[in-house]
């Protein structure tokens, strides 16, 4: 501006190193830009929304404030389809955000919280099915117990087969607390209204207050955050995620989502989450010396149930069926119930463990799994070989893959009898020779040359064959030998002593 005094609009402009366009602007407005007014009070095209905004479109709105845009846009579209469209969404989308801004209802505030040391766990649930994990590839439908202490990050994780129950929350939650050392004074959960789910009310009643007794075990205080306010469990509930993450990116690093066994899978999360947990050693052994010890007793972790085996040598429970061995037909078992395996006790001592088996729903029918181990059968079962044909689990009899192609194939090829009678010959080899993975081996290659098994070739390649019988000769000694033991005086045995 000094150079202008003296100078043409153009020289001054050099001079300062600026355009002569942004030189007369100064000389227009020489407030400096932040006193400008940098809004404008007019409309540089038409309003769209002109003549419904105010008409219907805020009516709607104040009558029921939770309308989505999308909502009111489509009802603007069925009243108004001549002059309103899908283009206009985003238009709609911003001016109904102001509107609430100034407008709309007040919002839930979420309160931050400070956390004390050995003040608060964490227990919640969550769908493993998006990170696609199968073993010996059938996919795995599991979810993920997952525990942690607000302050110091400790976590815990354990594979659930099965929903959210009370079996897999205690003896989830009792497994975290023995790996962490100690207990905190509050532990918080959600509803657990899967957990409850189809439960008649006293049921539902009675795993509340097991839960409550579970609790005072350990000493905790038991609080739940309210019914569908995820916030309130934010602690854990944001987690979730952050575990997720971690077990997919090290999926993405061992290159595959298969795992031969179970275990084997529940082993690798376990170490995932025992990685994390050395990230924040110095915090957790911070808040370790903060929690209350263990209880001495261990709680009670599973449900009960009493059994009685049946003539089919096996029993039902919650929609699956178990096989046992056959001398338990006509006892009643006793069972503990665990989330992953079932206990049978027999007047008080364990007589078998067996996986838990569930049934897949397939939409309002539910099917009956069946849980079985030919071991039990097979000695009926050789006797009897033609009931193999159509044996109401005769699918899930076959111990390995290879048995189950080897019967499909027999089954193609020869009558039904002569078909059932060379597999249950094969089982009954298996269980005699105690062979089964490598008859399963011998199958799968017969098959793969396009051939059937022979039972005979079978039992002379897999059977001990006995060795001949050695003669022993034993030659009795004559007892007159022993004469010279009694004709000795006693004073020569004194003096041989």
């Amino acid at each position: 501006m000094k150079h202008r005094i003296k100078r043409s609009q153009e020289s001054a402009a050099a001079i300062a190193g600026i355009s002569v366009a942004t030189g007369r602007r100064i000389e227009r407005d020489p407030r400096p830009p932040s006193l400008r007014k940098t809004s404008r009070d007019y409309r540089t095209r038409q309003d769209p929304f002109e003549g419904l905004w105010d008409e219907e479109i805020v009516p709607m709105l104040s009558a029921a404030p939770a309308l989505r845009p999308i909502t009111i846009l489509r009802e603007l579209i069925r009243r108004h389809h001549d002059r309103v469209d899908e283009t206009m969404r985003r238009s709609l989308e911003r001016r109904i955000r102001t509107w609430r801004a100034f407008h709309g209802p007040d919002q839930a505030v979420i309160f931050p919280q400070v956390h004390h040391p050995g003040q608060m766990g964490l227990s919640d649930f969550t769908d493993m099915n998006g990170l696609d994990v199968t073993i010996a590839g059938q996919p795995l439908d599991h979810r993920l117990y997952h525990f942690a202490l607000v302050y110091s990050g400790f976590e815990h994780g354990e594979v659930v087969l099965g929903g959210e129950s009370y079996t897999a929350l205690s003896s989830g939650l009792c497994n975290a607390l023995a790996a962490l050392g100690g207990v905190p004074a509050e532990h918080r959960s959600d509803s657990l209204s899967a957990a409850f789910r189809n439960l008649r009310k006293d049921q539902s009643e009675d795993l509340t207050r097991r839960f409550a007794a579970l609790a005072e075990h350990y000493g905790m205080t038991p609080t739940r955050n309210n019914r569908g306010i995820a916030h309130e469990n934010g602690s854990i509930e944001s987690r979730h995620g952050h575990m997720k993450d971690r077990i997919e990116q090290e999926l993405m690093l061992r290159a595959s989502t298969d795992f031969d066994t179970l275990d084997a899978y529940k082993s690798f999360v376990a170490g995932v989450v025992a990685g994390h947990n050395r990230r924040h050693h110095d915090a957790i052994e911070i808040e370790r010396g903060h929690l209350k010890p263990l209880p001495a007793a261990t709680p009670v972790t599973w449900d009960e149930a009493s059994v009685r085996v049946t003539s089919s040598s096996g029993f039902s429970f919650r929609h699956a069926f178990y096989t046992v061995p056959s001398r338990l037909i006509g006892h009643r078992l006793h069972l503990r119930v665990h989330d992953d395996r079932i206990e049978a006790f027999l007047a008080g001592v364990p007589v078998l463990t067996l996986p838990r088996g569930r049934a897949p729903s397939k939409g309002a029918k539910r099917t009956t799994a069946h849980v079985v181990d030919y071991r039990h059968v097979i000695g009926s079962l050789r006797a009897k070989p033609g009931a193999l044909a159509n044996l109401t689990y005769r699918d899930a009899l076959w111990p390995r893959p290879a048995y189950q192609r080897a019967f499909d194939a027999l089954m193609a090829a020869q009558p039904v009898k002569e078909a059932s009678r060379t597999m249950v010959a094969l089982l009954a080899l298996s269980h005699d020779s105690g062979r089964e993975a490598g008859i399963a081996e011998a199958l799968d290659a017969v098959l793969d040359q396009g051939n059937l098994p022979d039972i005979t070739a079978f039992r002379d390649r897999f059977m001990p064959k006995p060795g001949p019988i050695p003669a022993v000769h034993i030659e009795m000694p004559n007892a007159s030998i022993y004469d010279p033991l009694l004709t000795r005086r006693p004073a020569d045995m004194e003096v041989t002593a």
